[in-house]
């Protein structure tokens, strides 16, 4: 059995992939004009927000590879389409649950030195970098779900831990 730092990481990661699967599935039964509006969010729109949660955990696994990565800034001047950010973000996620299932205690305490997107350096353990990449997509979808709620008749899906543990209940 996996010792419960290993669990946890596996948790994490899964849960990270669910929560964006139902954010994904809530923003298709939007009208397009919805998820383009201009609103006063940080990254204006629904897309855009989107689009920083897979720009920012595209640079993460960069950090996590020891590789460079693309951007100069945390988000890119344009988004792609509704079905072609799901799918890549939805990958990404994807690796990152296949990643940290292939991890052990060891190797989520190895630290990983990467450089910030302003240049400032930064060290961090591979765990830490996961429990930032949950908090952060975390933090953003509660952008997404207050910006859902301005939709007349819509609302955000539920994403807490418990729930997602009642709908994918822990192996004993």
């Amino acid at each position: 059995m996996p010792n419960p730092l290993k669990l946890l990481a596996i948790d994490l990661a899964r849960h990270v992939l669910w929560s964006d699967a139902l954010m994904y599935d809530a923003l298709a039964k939007l009208p397009e004009e919805e998820l383009l509006r201009t609103r006063p969010s940080l990254f204006k729109n629904m897309l855009h927000t989107m689009n920083h949660m897979v720009v920012i955990n595209h640079i993460w696994q960069c950090h996590l590879l020891e590789q460079k990565h693309p951007y100069a800034a945390r988000n890119t001047p344009e988004h792609p389409p509704l079905s072609e950010l799901r799918e890549k973000h939805l990958k990404l996620d994807q690796w990152y649950v296949d990643w940290f299932d292939e991890q052990n205690d060891d190797s989520l305490m190895q630290m990983v030195a990467f450089e910030l997107i302003g240049g400032q350096p930064g060290r961090m353990t591979r765990m830490q970098i996961l429990q930032h990449i949950a908090m952060h997509t975390h933090y953003h979808r509660g952008f997404m779900g207050d910006m859902m709620f301005q939709v007349q008749g819509h609302r955000p899906p539920v994403m807490d831990l418990p729930v997602y543990y009642r709908e994918n209940p822990p192996e004993s």
